[in-house]
């Protein structure tokens, strides 16, 4: 028996190697998606910065679809999951203060490196089969995840018509700014947007809450 406690005690820290060289290509592939777009952004690029072999990053990600399509799943889970976080110190349900919180934090869902690297992907995707289907399946979920989490932050309750609607305005309003901010620094203008928006939205959320 006591011939095993050394194989297991060695297949530990090659289980956390392994997820750590895993992590470090689903970043560097994000970074260089988000930085070089898709026609630059290969295996060996994102081998490199990750400070691996091709080989190893082969050993993880069989194709180069399967790299990036995990590495935007990945820091999509990231994000949402830091927005999530919010709720633990979010204002009180129906406060003016917690919409203006939650807006802010939902726009930054899509105005940070995460969206530029999606949008290259969705390009890629426009044009290449194989990535499509995919890039496709990937987009709908993290939508759905994105608007089950506004709802929840937002304490909007789904079932009262207009809601639904109102909720997916606000999403696809942040998806609008954050295309805005690939081209130029649109930070001031956003927190205007982002200003007036909450306005808007707790009015409209908290009259028909009524």
């Amino acid at each position: 028996m006591g011939a095993l406690t050394p194989a297991r005690g060695t297949k530990e820290p090659q289980q956390e190697r392994s997820r750590a060289t895993r992590l470090k290509l689903l970043e560097a592939a994000v970074s260089c998606l988000a930085e070089r777009g898709w026609s630059g952004s290969t295996v060996s690029v994102v081998a490199e910065r990750a400070g691996v072999s091709r080989g190893a990053a082969q050993h993880h990600f069989r194709t180069r679809e399967d790299l990036f399509t995990a590495a935007v799943e990945h820091v999509a889970e990231k994000r949402q999951g830091a927005v999530k976080a919010v709720a633990d110190n979010l204002p009180p349900a129906g406060s003016a203060a917690r919409t203006r919180i939650v807006v802010e934090e939902l726009v930054g869902l899509y105005t940070g490196p995460l969206f530029r690297a999606a949008l290259h992907l969705w390009v890629a995707a426009s044009d290449e089969d194989q990535l499509r289907e995919r890039v496709t399946a990937l987009e709908a979920r993290v939508g759905r995840d994105a608007h089950r989490t506004a709802l929840t932050l937002l304490d909007a309750d789904e079932a009262v018509p207009g809601v639904r609607e109102t909720v997916q305005g606000l999403l696809d309003m942040a998806r609008g700014l954050g295309l805005a901010n690939l081209l130029t620094d649109d930070s001031a203008r956003r927190e205007r947007v982002v200003e007036q928006w909450s306005a808007l939205l707790d009015g409209e959320l908290r009259g028909r809450a009524r």
